[in-house]
């Protein structure tokens, strides 16, 4: 017979070798907190990381959230912007999607580019975001493609920098207002003799105009990479499907030479000015005081989440009393404090005060009396009894709106968790550690 007239059985499909997942809770390692049970474990042979669970609200939708542990704090002097300038370059095409046609698939599975389909760079860490509406296992198959293809290969050339550069630039121009200005100044104050006071996440114009497409894929292949990676997704498809997708477009992911060590971000120092002041017209007077202990979260535990409460309580006290003196007439027009963890720099208490016109000395000296008299005195048991009993109150809602809680709003406390180095639980674990 003519070759044309052969016919050659197809040659037989090798089926890809299963991947070994350890299934090991690896969020709740070092934690004696109780494991919420509707979320499932993985970690893929390349150190990638995932939770997913099931999650009706809205129905049809899947949320995925894919972390990456690089930010402004990784980046050095000549490299200021470049994690947010990467983020950016993502979404410009990779080896097997072109750019521009990842925005285009997505919109034609009725996702919208900048609710549904998003990402954030903060100084510690990327993320990436995708709400799939009507998700199915080929729409789900697709976008697991592309965003793997997104953080393993992405066409970081001299074309795609040059179209994307302008665009962060302008983003930089708009961060340089009265407000971010000052945000400024306190970071820089605050933290100074830390990595966090000059590593502001949208770079400098020096280091994003001098940012080549060899220097940005270097950054690339030293911060992306598997090990540094965690996968969320929740959503109205079976659990298992979600695992499936993870190990067949992720697991052939390989970092480029050693996982580097993170930097060390430094830790709070009284060697430094205690003070600054900034003129802005456009602002009102306010005052800001802050004190600074060395972050600490290294375990996530009962006992340190207990103790944590009673801070919190304290705080709430606190900010009870300034706001009764307020409303009785004060040189204040509002003052709060806070208590939170900065960046994995450093524990932060602060107080914010707005004085009522340009006397902030006076409502200076009148907050401070306010907090020195809660020092010098304990709160009585009617204060804290408050407290205590309107954040059971508030937990207790939660419990009851937990079956409505979208899956988005899962996935993004989970990925909340991972970023300050915490676990989370159920809304009915929560309660009773705070109870106990």
């Amino acid at each position: 017979l003519p070759a044309l007239g052969q016919s050659t059985a197809p040659a037989p499909q090798t089926a890809p070798a299963p991947v070994a997942v350890d299934k090991t809770a690896w969020l709740y390692k070092g934690s004696d907190i109780a494991h919420d049970p509707e979320w499932r474990f993985g970690t893929l042979p390349n150190g990638l990381r995932y939770a997913v669970r099931k999650n009706g609200v809205p129905p049809g939708q899947v949320a995925v959230r894919l972390h990456i542990a690089v930010g402004s704090l990784m980046e050095e002097e000549s490299e200021k912007g470049f994690a947010h300038l990467l983020e950016h370059l993502s979404f410009r095409g990779s080896s097997k999607v072109p750019d521009g046609e990842s925005k285009r698939v997505w919109q034609r599975l009725g996702v919208t580019f900048g609710s549904d389909s998003n990402a954030s760079t903060t100084p510690i860490s990327t993320t990436y975001k995708l709400d799939l509406p009507n998700a199915n296992e080929a729409s789900l198959d697709q976008s697991m493609m592309i965003l793997a293809d997104m953080m393993a290969a992405p066409n970081i050339t001299t074309e795609s920098l040059t179209l994307e550069r302008p665009v962060v630039l302008a983003e930089q121009r708009e961060a340089l207002g009265p407000a971010e200005r000052f945000d400024e100044m306190q970071r820089r104050l605050v933290f100074a003799g830390q990595r966090f006071a000059d590593r502001p996440v949208i770079g400098t114009v020096q280091t994003l105009t001098g940012a080549t497409a060899e220097s940005v894929r270097a950054f690339h292949q030293r911060w992306y990479r598997p090990e540094r990676t965690t996968l969320v997704i929740v959503g109205d498809l079976d659990p298992a499907l979600f695992e499936a997708q993870i190990a067949k477009h992720f697991a052939a992911w390989k970092g480029t030479g050693p996982n580097p060590t993170t930097p060390d971000f430094g830790k709070p120092s009284d060697t430094h000015p205690k003070s600054a002041a900034l003129v802005e017209p456009t602002l009102p007077p306010v005052v800001v005081l802050a004190t600074l202990r060395p972050w600490t979260v290294f375990e996530d535990t009962v006992k340190f989440n207990q103790e944590r409460w009673v801070d919190l309580v304290a705080v709430r006290i606190i900010n009870r009393r300034l706001e009764r003196r307020a409303r009785a007439g004060s040189s204040y027009l509002t003052a709060s404090a806070d208590l939170s963890d900065a960046v994995r720099s450093a524990n932060i208490t602060t107080i914010q005060v707005i004085p009522i016109g340009e006397d902030w000395e006076a409502a200076l000296k009148e907050v401070r009396g306010v907090v020195a008299d809660a020092l010098a005195t304990a709160p009585t048991q009617a204060e804290i009894d408050r407290e205590v009993n309107e954040i059971a109150s508030e937990m207790r809602n939660a419990i009851d709106t937990a079956p409505v809680a979208a899956g988005s709003q899962r996935a993004d406390t989970l990925i909340a968790a991972v970023d300050i180095n915490e676990v989370t639980t159920s809304e009915q674990a929560s309660l009773g550690i705070f109870q106990g």
